[in-house]
């Protein structure tokens, strides 16, 4: 899966935003598709398969149609070409898309990557594209379409602009304001596609709001992730000090990923850089976890102390069991 954010240094902010993703490819064939799809009268999904199969078949599906497009559709396919390519290009398409339409967010998500100098001017171009993103989507969809924002293709760019403006808000100490963007998009696409959900948890961790974390956990019960595990075994000890509940709960943590320890106790040193793409329960998910989550480890009074106590016993029980 993909590296949500990107941090430079041992548990300290890089000025950069969260990487771009490749998955906009995979955008551009969509809206081919349904660009094909537009206007086409189906009797059953079969025949609609068919279809499909036919394009494919003759060489795929048509660019887009440049003439019939509007300014918007212009405009987000200019930035398909922008993601691709390099160096200052990438910033004068961006500039070309929004001469073509004001509204394309994806335009002021890639220039807070590319043009920005500073954190204060990527949040000025993000704060932009979310106003873009909901001009180009209307009220109406807000309204018609909460909970399953990520399943349409045109709310994506606006989906972007506004998680990576909750990102920076955190990173610059507005964590309150990035707090309230993250549980909106979790509102409008709880399936969270983008992986909210786990920069929330630590925000809610480090903001000590342990209610609402609580309850967020509780919202995804088959998430298995270092967030989520780790943050339950540290409310825990929050709540309640040391407790055998929350010791077996700090196991089940290091069942989940057993690199995070060794990252939190010093026992391993972080990479020079941060991994691109992390996979659960392995090395490079304990990194990104563990440079997220050091600081409020390091607040919470003996939560360090308390899981190097569990992990040195955990450790030694799987010698014992060879003993015998």
């Amino acid at each position: 899966m993909p590296r949500p954010h990107v941090k430079k240094g041992r548990g300290k902010p890089g000025p950069h935003l969260p990487p771009i993703s490749n998955m906009r490819a995979n955008e551009r064939a969509l809206s081919g598709i349904h660009a094909a799809l537009a206007g086409q009268q189906f009797e059953s999904i079969e025949e609609v398969n068919a279809f499909l199969k036919a394009q494919l078949a003759s060489g795929g599906f048509p660019p887009l149609n440049k003439k019939g497009a509007t300014p918007l559709e212009k405009a987000q396919d200019i930035m398909y070409d922008a993601w691709d390519a390099q160096g200052n290009e990438r910033i004068e398409l961006a500039y070309n898309a929004l001469s073509v339409s004001d509204d394309c967010a994806d335009a002021y998500v890639l220039l807070s990557h590319e043009a920005a100098t500073n954190v204060a001017e990527a949040i000025r171009f993000l704060e932009e594209g979310v106003r873009a993103g909901e001009r180009a989507l209307g009220q109406k969809m807000f309204e018609e379409e909460a909970g399953n924002f990520w399943g349409i293709l045109e709310t994506r760019p606006y989906m972007r602009a506004r998680f990576d403006l909750a990102h920076l808000f955190c990173l610059s100490g507005k964590r309150a304001e990035g707090i309230i963007h993250m549980q909106d998009l979790l509102r409008l696409n709880p399936g969270d596609n983008q992986g909210v959900r786990h920069e929330l948890a630590v925000c809610l961790l480090e903001e000590g709001n342990l209610e609402a974390l609580g309850k967020l956990l509780d919202e995804y019960p088959d998430e298995y992730s270092a967030v989520w595990f780790y943050s339950r075994a540290l409310i825990k000890y929050r709540q309640e000090g040391r407790t055998p509940a929350g010791d077996a709960c700090l196991i089940e943590a290091f069942e989940q990923n057993r690199f995070v320890p060794l990252y939190l106790l010093g026992k391993k040193r972080f990479p020079a850089r941060s991994p691109e793409y992390i996979s659960i329960s392995d090395d490079t998910e304990a990194v990104v976890y563990a440079l997220d989550s050091e600081r409020v480890w390091q607040e919470t009074q003996g939560a360090l102390m308390w899981m190097n106590l569990v992990y040195v016993t955990y450790r030694r029980k799987p010698a014992e069991k060879k003993v015998r």
